[in-house]
């Protein structure tokens, strides 16, 4: 097999008719193996007016081992706290990833709280994947000048074990994007030959200080190491790069199956001016930090009429990844994925056994 190669396995769930919980969409779902070894997924339901609950699903896989349908749980998080909540009544719990943390031996859920000051990125834990316990927003320390606490921040997802960061001390280490104001899609497609502020528009990687013995008090956790990852490099994703799935490892390092933004071509133009794809990068093993492959192209770009017509047009947005060990197939991962901002798709990725030769420039040439 060469390159990275992938199938299209369909719409798994979409808005329940009648649930005014879901009636502007069920989208975004982190995806997790539970203790029972299930595989569940943590969708965004939107009710009206853009108010965002994370919901629990218990996926259903057919004969051959393909995901083919979902059974709803109920509610994992709906907009309580402070930070999750606009003056208006409106508020949100949105874009979950989830993963299992091994040092701190338990599930961490990282979701866009929307409050009245913006998206910020949240915490919360589970040991069972039913009851959740809010920690709080993440803090960070600041950066040359960036105080990362008062910036749009989404798209955050924690490496499951602890990885060495740049002085190659273990550290819990998370991914995030922060969205500085000038920097928003619909911003920067108004200039074919914007400038590119590579110490900003990314995907960075930040690490924090802990125990290893699963001991750690994660309500007082502070990001106090932050680095670049990787900036725009590709037509597909000019005008931004984010994080997608939570990082997985694989034969050929940390798998990141990563969302780009570019203009949209076609007929869904003029609902809405920007494409939103996928594409994969991959980080070194012994040093995650650094970048050693990522797609020239997209590996899904919207194509179906699900992912080109919806709530959002021309969006493929993927936010959960499932290693089929399950079948025996390490090298087989299904990505579930948010089509249009109103449907959840889910797509077969098969991994090659080395990298393929064509990827993009690591770094932008800028």
């Amino acid at each position: 097999m060469s390159g990275f190669q992938v199938k299209r396995l369909g719409t798994l769930m979409e808005p329940e008719p009648g649930n005014p919980l879901e009636v502007e969409g069920v989208l975004n779902p982190a995806a997790v193996r539970g203790p029972d070894g299930e595989l569940y997924l943590f969708p965004r339901m939107v009710a009206a007016g853009n108010y965002s609950r994370i919901g629990i699903a218990r996926v259903r896989f057919n004969a051959a081992g393909d995901p083919d349908g979902v059974e709803r749980l109920g509610i994992a998080l709906e907009p309580e706290a402070e930070y999750e909540r606009r003056p208006n009544g409106g508020g949100g719990c949105e874009d979950p990833r989830v993963t299992f943390v091994e040092p701190l031996k338990r599930y961490i859920m990282t979701y866009a709280a929307f409050s009245a000051k913006g998206p910020r990125i949240a915490l919360a834990q589970s040991w069972d994947l039913f009851h959740w316990q809010r920690l709080g927003l993440v803090t960070f320390t600041c950066l040359s000048g960036i105080d990362f606490s008062e910036v749009d921040n989404k798209d955050a997802s924690l490496f499951p074990v602890a990885i060495p960061n740049p002085s190659g001390h273990a550290e819990l280490a998370i991914l995030h994007r922060p969205l500085f104001p000038g920097t928003r899609p619909e911003e920067t497609c108004q200039s074919p030959l914007r400038p590119l502020d590579r110490d900003r528009e990314c995907i960075w990687i930040s690490y924090c200080p802990m125990a290893l013995d699963g001991s750690e008090n994660l309500e007082r956790l502070e990001f106090t190491s932050h680095h670049r990852l990787a900036t725009p490099v590709s037509p597909w994703e000019r005008l931004k790069i984010g994080g997608g799935a939570p990082p997985i490892m694989t034969g050929l390092g940390w798998l990141i199956v990563y969302h780009g933004v570019s203009e949209s071509q076609g007929p869904s133009e003029t609902e809405h001016p920007l494409c939103y794809s996928a594409g994969v990068m991959v980080l070194s093993k012994e040093e995650p930090s650094q970048l050693v492959y990522r797609s020239a192209k997209p590996i899904l770009t919207p194509s179906l009429p699900e992912e080109r017509s919806g709530t959002v047009a021309n969006v493929v947005f993927p936010t959960g990844i499932d290693r089929r060990d399950d079948l025996g197939l390490p090298r087989r991962f299904d990505i579930y994925y948010g089509m249009a901002d109103k449907r959840v798709g889910v797509a077969r990725l098969d991994v090659p056994n080395v990298l393929p030769a064509g990827g993009d420039p690591l770094e932008s040439p800028l």
